[in-house]
């Protein structure tokens, strides 16, 4: 095997489509409802909320790999291919014998894996002639790359920011006004959605449910405005797979092959970027790679939720999503990595997990940090603490490896760098976080579908 550290492509060894995995599975999930009718969606029905072309990539069941625009993929050229690292420090650090890679989304100007989808959802609206763009966000790392990814394509974007996680880093704000947008802290007096929120719970701190009934509100009340999702939905994965497909071909370049690849869980976006290319080969060629999500223990969607039709946000504006979910009125914990607080998973994770092809592990917030810090003093970058949940679940493998004596190959996502979120540094190493528990109790009461 090589011993290089680091393996990139050049330019003509880019992917230039995407990886559906919808084609190859082999259940496909149950269809979204509208949340008027409860009859099954067709892309018609979510083009008055999306870009046209999102709207069918959603629901694409047959295409196995879709053409990225030329457009887009001038615009990926500027910062990808990005790094596949072999963690040599952390493998010495951990006396493992596993052999650790981890692919790292953090290079691009944005810090984040976030800019994949938001340049293709942008161009797909600036196509059909959609002058205005409106979003969520939690942490901001997908805000900043919205609000990025309009200014290129001359959009106007509005962002509704999670309260919370503006009050906990707010220079991501100033990055999204810095690219010309709008920000409001979600919930906010701005919308029918945040009022009604506001009125029940003057103290509420907000989630990413209030933040997307907000941004839904405003692009079907204003004109010639779209919505975007930073995750979730099928066509935000199938954006992000540019992650695994390269990956795929720089792990053959290390002349391995990984036994275990692993992602952070929110919605599902970077997740599935890295995941879905390499399942399609145990879907298709028999291979046995097992796939781990981490979520945080204060919001265990994917290990204790329940699997029912929900809808994606808290004010029911949404399709009625088949997915695992802890009810989307759950508030979770105001924990620092604001970009995994989410109620529900993915329909095409729901499925998967259904169907045994890969499964969720939740990290207490303490352990992430932990294992943040070690990354950050053997690797030298500081992730952000969505990421230091991957490396956190990386790290239990890794120790499994060493009481064993295998010699498994390990491969995780970095989706960002945590340079903007120092404060919660700060806090960790000041001794002044905690660990957040959700009891049973504190499930069952929530609302889950109609």
């Amino acid at each position: 095997m090589s011993k290089q550290k680091k393996f990139i492509l050049e330019e003509n060894e880019i992917p230039t489509q995407w990886y559906n995995i919808l084609a190859d599975m082999p259940n496909k999930p149950l269809p979204p409802l509208h949340p008027g009718t409860r009859q099954p969606l067709g892309w018609e029905d979510l083009a008055h909320i999306f870009p046209t072309e999102c709207c069918k990539q959603e629901l694409n069941t047959t295409d196995r790999f879709i053409d990225i625009p030329d457009e887009v993929l001038e615009k990926y050229k500027y910062y990808r291919s990005t790094p596949l690292v072999r963690a040599y420090a952390l493998e010495k650090a951990l006396g493992t014998p596993a052999h650790i890679y981890f692919k790292n989304e953090s290079t691009n100007p944005l810090g984040s894996h976030k800019i994949n989808s938001a340049l293709p959802q942008c161009y797909y609206a600036k196509q059909e002639g959609t002058t205005n763009v409106t979003t969520e966000t939690g942490a901001g790392q997908w805000g900043a790359a919205l609000s990025y990814a309009a200014s290129v394509f001359g959009l106007e974007a509005a962002v509704y920011q999670v309260k919370i996680s503006m009050q906990q880093k707010p220079y991501r704000s100033s990055i999204m006004r810095t690219f010309g947008a709008t920000v409001e802290g979600s919930p906010s007096m701005s919308t029918r959605a945040g009022k009604d929120i506001i009125t029940k719970n003057p103290q509420h701190m907000g989630s990413l449910g209030t933040a997307i009934s907000e941004a839904v509100e405003l692009a079907t009340t204003t004109p010639n405005c779209k919505y975007t999702l930073g995750s979730v939905l099928n066509h935000v994965a199938l954006h992000q797979t540019i992650i695994g497909l390269e990956a795929e071909k720089q792990m053959a370049k290390a002349g391995e092959y990984p036994d275990t690849v692993i992602a952070c869980f929110g919605g599902g976006s970077n997740f599935g970027g890295i995941a879905f290319p390499f399942m399609r080969h145990n879907i298709l060629d028999g291979k046995k790679t097992e796939f781990i999500a981490a979520e945080p223990e204060s919001c265990p969607k994917l290990t204790r939720g329940k699997f029912e039709y929900d809808f994606g946000d808290e004010a029911g504006y949404t399709p009625l999503l088949p997915m695992y979910t802890l009810g989307h009125d759950f508030k979770p914990a105001n924990i620092h990595a604001g970009g995994l607080r989410y109620h529900g998973a993915g329909m095409i994770v729901s499925q998967l997990i259904k169907d045994g092809l890969m499964h969720g592990v939740d990290i207490p917030q303490l352990e992430t940090f932990e294992a943040g810090v070690l990354f950050a003093r053997t690797e030298g970058i500081i992730p952000a603490p969505e990421s230091s949940h991957a490396i956190a679940a990386t790290i239990r493998e890794a120790l499994k490896c060493k009481e064993t004596g295998e010699e498994k190959v390990i491969l995780f996502n970095l989706s960002g760098h945590g340079l903007i979120d120092m404060t919660a540094y700060d806090q960790y190493i000041n001794g002044d976080l905690q660990n957040y528990q959700v009891t049973d109790e504190d499930i069952a009461k929530n609302k889950i579908g109609v």
